[in-house]
């Protein structure tokens, strides 16, 4: 409970040291070209991320920590009534809630209103470390939604909630960011974590390729699930990313990634439906 009570200062001291470094490995060893002005852009994702926060914050001091605190407080959900050793129960709730994030984010393409959320996301036409920060803040606040009751009822530990939300948002900023890596690394890690070229297959234009490897942190639930896909139709370095139906002027620009899910004329929903085989536009 100690540790729980410098909950901000962990996470922000977390986020900011794999931000810094995510960064710097940017600068040194990129693994694409960037399209848009990068400046503009961080300042946009940056700047939402700032408002996200501020909102989660002003609902819930500690947010889905304090939703640990008082489940554990009043007894509620699995672990609390099962003989279970805290350890035990800790990493559970770390892998259960991995899971339920993974399916939150498969239904947020498969349901039309949904993706009109996180369309935000996927507009970004790069992608790099800002991209796994950029959440429209009404999906941001049903995330919570989702995860508060996932914690209530399995009677996740306090601290099995910090480190689930401090390995989220660390690894969404890795598995975003626009990093070179050697092959072989790349392989031995996606058997524990999701890697960038992983998961930036997740954010091509080809319908295919955007609905699959859905996983955030663990790689496992697209291996089991039949969501994985290895690699790109076409190399890393040139596969074309974000959103043919949103242009980059708006996908930059923070006003425009408010107010792009109520915008009517944003094409129709070409990536709600998985497709079985590659269909003429993935050749």
């Amino acid at each position: 409970m100690e540790t729980i009570a410098y909950e901000p200062a962990v996470r922000l001291l977390s986020f900011l040291g794999v931000l810094v470094l995510m960064a710097l490995w940017e600068r040194v060893a990129p693994r694409r070209r960037l399209s848009a002005s990068k400046l503009l852009r961080w300042l946009s994702n940056l700047g939402l991320t700032a408002v996200n926060s501020a909102l989660v914050r002003g609902i819930s001091t500690l947010g889905a920590v304090g939703v640990a605190i008082e489940s554990q407080r009043q007894g509620w959900g699995f672990f609390n009534h099962v003989a279970i050793h805290p350890w035990v129960s800790t990493a559970l709730s770390v892998v259960v809630l991995d899971l339920v994030i993974y399916l939150q984010h498969v239904m947020f393409h498969a349901i039309p209103l949904l993706w009109r959320l996180h369309m935000v996301h996927h507009a970004d036409p790069d992608v790099d470390l800002t991209t796994g920060l950029r959440f429209h803040t009404i999906e941001i606040l049903l995330s919570l939604g989702v995860k508060s009751l996932s914690i209530i009822l399995l009677g996740a530990p306090p601290l099995g909630v910090l480190v689930f939300e401090v390995l989220l948002n660390a690894t969404s900023i890795f598995n975003h960011s626009n990093i070179k890596m050697p092959p072989r690394l790349d392989s031995a890690l996606r058997l524990l974590v999701v890697t960038p070229d992983m998961h930036r297959i997740h954010h091509s234009t080809i319908p295919n390729e955007t609905n699959s490897n859905f996983g955030f942190n663990l790689p496992w639930w697209d291996y089991l699930l039949g969501t994985y896909r290895p690699q790109p139709s076409n190399p890393h370095e040139t596969m074309s990313l974000g959103l043919s139906q949103v242009d980059t002027y708006r996908a930059v620009r923070l006003p425009w990634m408010l107010v792009m899910p109520f915008v009517r004329n944003l094409g129709s929903y070409p990536i709600n439906r998985r497709r079985l085989a590659d269909d003429a536009g993935d050749t």
